[in-house]
């Protein structure tokens, strides 16, 4: 059974990122390069915290099967970029299905992959958590060095079938600014997305 390359794993998370108690599995690689990646580790070979597989990380996970039930919690996907890692989050959602469990499913994502990663995945997560960063293509361009023609195409893909989305748009320090926030925040109202969190990423000095 193939396994995943992981970065971290954390329970008993409250009100970070989904309902309930949640527990985050963090995996390895993504397809942006961010210039304040705020987890580098996702990047490099030597990032990989531990390697699972679907079941494995399934027999872990359900120790906190009565917290989950309790608090309308569950399972949260982050990374790097999980969507990636979509046919191994498939095989633990089926695990989920055998077992009887009923755990809300969430993501944390870019959208920046081909749309059939988000397309084999709408209709079993109940909450995608997506970093737009900025929807000023020149301005995403600059700060993550890709295109982000994949997010918006994902993104209205996800409005179209009414997923639950939460969208948060940073304040970039040297790359966006409280007017480029606003008029990404306008463009997403436009486009239908009414739940929108704005926040101002923390650029560590050494």
């Amino acid at each position: 059974m193939k396994t995943s390359d992981l970065i971290g794993l954390s329970r008993h998370r409250i009100g970070i990122d989904g309902a309930g108690v949640t527990t985050l599995i963090a995996f390895h690689e993504c397809p942006l390069d961010c210039k304040y990646c705020l987890n580098p580790q996702a990047l490099s070979s030597k990032g990989v915290w531990k390697k699972f597989t679907p079941k494995e990380l399934y027999n872990i996970v359900k120790k906190d099967d009565l917290y989950f039930r309790a608090t309308g919690g569950g399972v949260t996907f982050g990374g790097g970029e999980p969507l990636l890692s979509c046919k191994e989050i498939l095989h633990f959602h089926k695990l989920c299905q055998d077992e009887g469990k009923r755990w809300k499913f969430n993501i944390e994502t870019s959208l920046n992959v081909p749309g059939i990663f988000a397309e084999v995945l709408v209709g079993l997560v109940n909450h995608w958590i997506v970093d737009i960063k900025d929807m000023n293509p020149e301005i995403y361009k600059s700060y993550t060095d890709k295109d982000n023609k994949f997010v918006i195409d994902n993104l209205k893909f996800l409005i179209e079938h009414k997923a639950k989305i939460t969208v948060r748009v940073p304040l970039i320090p040297n790359f966006n600014t409280e007017s480029d926030v606003e008029k990404s925040v306008q463009t997403l109202q436009c486009l239908g997305i009414t739940d929108i969190e704005r926040f101002t990423y923390i650029i560590k000095t050494h």
